[in-house]
């Protein structure tokens, strides 16, 4: 329930909710005091369009993104740790429950550095919803059967980035495994390579995933769904990023 309170918290400060409820301040205030709700009724509509647009979700997403590199370069990596994103529940073509495509975009990668290096796999997700089977067990799964990719470890209790982190340093750790490269998102990588670092891991970032495009076209400034996503996603790493680096530096403080 907590994991679903967080999340709906979130949700209210984060593009389109927290728009919304800016454009719903400026109508309570048209009456009073009406230039200041036309105001704000007026900036909240701009930047719901802006947030819309490819053009502007892309920016705001390789703001995020570290130059891509080739993550083999450094070749102390031990294993390679692949982060879940998401589930695809009661999949009707598979009459099972698997991974999210977002998922998938991780586990190919995972895959792709595994054939290069024969490093051993740690897919890391728990069920932060409730489900009978965990994330990490769908990911397994699919690695195994998908893509012919043995799996050596699972962590399947966390339910945030940070579990990721510590619940997989309990496992690797006995293992003594410390440098892994790090398999995720590269919006996500900056927010997930603080975690793991804080856990005690030295982490190779091995992101995917990037923000790219063929070429701008009108399409890129035309409001769609999957820009207003994307926008969100910046500000949900943004502000993850410093919450944990104030929950970081408060925990060595103490």
């Amino acid at each position: 329930m907590d994991w679903v309170i967080r999340n709906a918290l979130a949700a209210a400060f984060l593009p389109p909710g927290f728009l919304l409820l800016v454009a719903l301040w400026g109508l309570a205030l048209v009456r009073r005091h009406p230039l200041l709700g036309r105001s704000l009724i007026t900036l909240a509509l701009l930047a719901l369009y802006a947030l819309s647009t490819q053009y502007v979700a892309d920016t705001l997403l390789q703001a995020l993104e570290a130059p891509p590199g080739d993550p083999l370069t450094n070749g102390r990596g031990q294993a390679i740790v692949v982060l879940g994103a998401g589930t695809y529940f009661n999949a009707p073509e598979y009459s099972a429950t698997t991974v999210s495509a977002g998922g998938l975009v991780r586990l190919r990668y995972a895959a792709h550095l595994h054939r290069l290096t024969r490093k051993p796999i740690l897919a890391s997700g728990g069920s932060p919803e409730g489900a009978p089977a965990a994330e990490a067990a769908h990911m397994r799964a699919a690695l195994q059967r998908d893509f012919q990719v043995p799996v050596e470890w699972i962590e399947d209790r966390s339910r945030t980035t940070v579990e990721n982190a510590r619940l997989s340093h309990q496992i690797l750790s006995t293992a003594g495994i410390r440098t892994i490269y790090l398999v995720t998102h590269a919006w996500h990588m900056p927010r997930a390579r603080l975690a793991f670092e804080d856990a005690g891991f030295a982490v190779i970032p091995a992101a995917t995933g990037y923000a790219t495009r063929f070429r701008l076209t009108l399409l890129d400034f035309l409001p769609d769904a999957r820009a207003l996503r994307d926008s969100s996603r910046f500000f949900h790493e943004v502000i993850g990023i410093a919450w944990y680096r104030l929950q970081f530096a408060v925990a060595r403080w103490k």
